[in-house]
């Protein structure tokens, strides 16, 4: 048998945890105090929820499978999708706008590279049901609160912006057919991928002939978003980001967007605004992104209704994290370890440890009737703060001997004393 996780898969051992909980803490507290509402779904979905983007290189990537009855499902590749669903499932009782978040595990069968799994968690947080670019920059600022709230600065992370309906534009502008705007944004969206000649010949097989690929190339070139708006005038897309970044920069968080017209996001349903964030310079993986989907909710058979949100993984944001010293220190954290020394004492134990637990007190009995200087160590290395030494004299006289772990001292103290502390009058 192969003892090793599934290809692209991880297991979390208590170390791991601790790092996982911490993130997901920090991901529900900006959300909660943005006013987002937590949500979920189950892991399965019918396949038909991805199939029906065509086009989309995540119909490609998925883990789909024939039930008993037979039905096609697949495992969850992204969540937009199931949000969507649940939406039109309750669209006429739902209080518009919907501030919902969410962080479910997401699988993709995809070529493995660094910071990319075929299994990981995502946070994603979107707004239903809400037109204008209000919406977009709730949506940016609470992607700021939680990075300043991981700890980065705005010297580690920058938003790029750019907006689906420029990138429409220019492709008008050099005349490529509307047919090929998808499959060109598909293969844009893997421009810093690939070398400048492979992305050349992929905009050549997908339709557009050389000087149009030229074209395309200067158009993206152009660093400044007032510059490109000389060449598409009347580009609601420039409008709505000069709107957006307006709104950002009154909100005092400026430093952190920039315009990036190379900006595309792969997700064929992507409408307006759209956005990666990473490294001011680039220089590793998107930490997330996402964008305003307005159409998505009508490709299932509902109304159109206007939705911007994202999807920020958990595999790249933790290597940010630990290459910029920000990596919290999560070591064990454990109030009492209670060390007993004959097996007449097991029953003591266990109920000292229930006592103390009922008034909040995190426990743990070292049962292994070890030697002192053994059933220590093991008490530190288990990152106790002190060891409760159940000493036969000292539990005649209804006490127990206490050693902060620390300071490495130790004195006798009554029983009764001891179930009078708190954790709070401790804080």
């Amino acid at each position: 048998m192969d003892l090793q996780p599934v290809k692209g898969t991880r297991d979390f051992f208590p170390e791991q945890m601790r790092q996982r909980n911490w993130l997901f803490d920090v991901w529900r507290k900006v959300s909660l105090q943005s006013g987002f509402e937590e949500y979920d779904t189950c892991v399965l979905e019918h396949e038909e929820l991805y199939i029906r983007k065509a086009g989309d290189e995540i119909s490609q990537q998925l883990y789909s499978f024939e039930d008993k009855s037979g039905r096609r499902l697949s495992l969850r590749p992204e969540m937009t999708p199931s949000l969507a669903r649940m939406i039109l499932q309750h669209q006429r009782s739902l209080p518009m706008p919907v501030r919902w978040f969410s962080i479910p595990q997401c699988f993709r069968y995809e070529r493995m590279t660094k910071g990319r799994r075929r299994e990981h968690f995502q946070w994603n947080a979107d707004i239903i049901g809400q037109s204008g670019v209000t919406a977009e920059a709730e949506i940016l600022l609470l992607l700021i609160n939680a990075c300043r709230e991981m700890g980065l600065t705005d010297a580690e992370f920058r938003i790029f912006l750019n907006d689906r309906r420029i990138l429409n534009s220019i492709l008008e502008k050099i005349e490529v057919p509307p047919n090929l705007h998808d499959s060109v944004l598909v293969i844009m969206d893997k421009r810093d991928k690939v070398s400048p000649e492979s992305f050349s010949e992929m905009l050549v097989e997908s339709g557009m002939n050389s000087s149009q690929v030229e074209q395309l190339k200067e158009h993206l070139a152009i660093p400044e978003l007032e510059s490109l708006s000389k060449l598409l005038p009347d580009c609601e897309g420039i409008t709505a980001l000069q709107e957006l970044s307006e709104l950002i920069k009154i909100s005092g968080f400026s430093s952190y967007i920039q315009f990036d017209v190379s900006i595309v996001r792969g997700l064929s349903y992507y409408t307006g605004p759209v956005f990666e964030m990473n490294h001011p310079q680039k220089s590793h993986r998107a930490i997330c992104g996402g964008g305003r989907y307005d159409s998505l909710l009508s490709t299932y058979g509902g109304e159109t209704i206007p939705a911007v949100g994202f999807g920020f993984g958990d595999v790249v944001i933790l290597d940010v994290l630990e290459e910029h010293g920000r990596s919290p220190d999560l070591s064990r954290k454990l109030d009492f370890t209670i060390i007993p020394f004959d097996s007449t004492q097991v029953g003591t134990a266990l109920k000292l440890a229930g006592d103390l637990r009922t008034l909040g007190w995190s426990v743990e009995c070292n049962f292994g009737l070890r030697k002192m200087k053994k059933a220590l160590q093991q008490a530190s290395e288990s990152g106790a703060e002190r060891a409760l030494l159940l000493f036969p004299e000292e539990l005649e006289r209804n006490e127990v001997v206490v050693r902060d772990m620390k300071l490495r001292e130790q004195s006798s103290l009554q029983l009764e004393k001891l179930l009078q502390m708190s954790p709070e009058e401790q804080t």
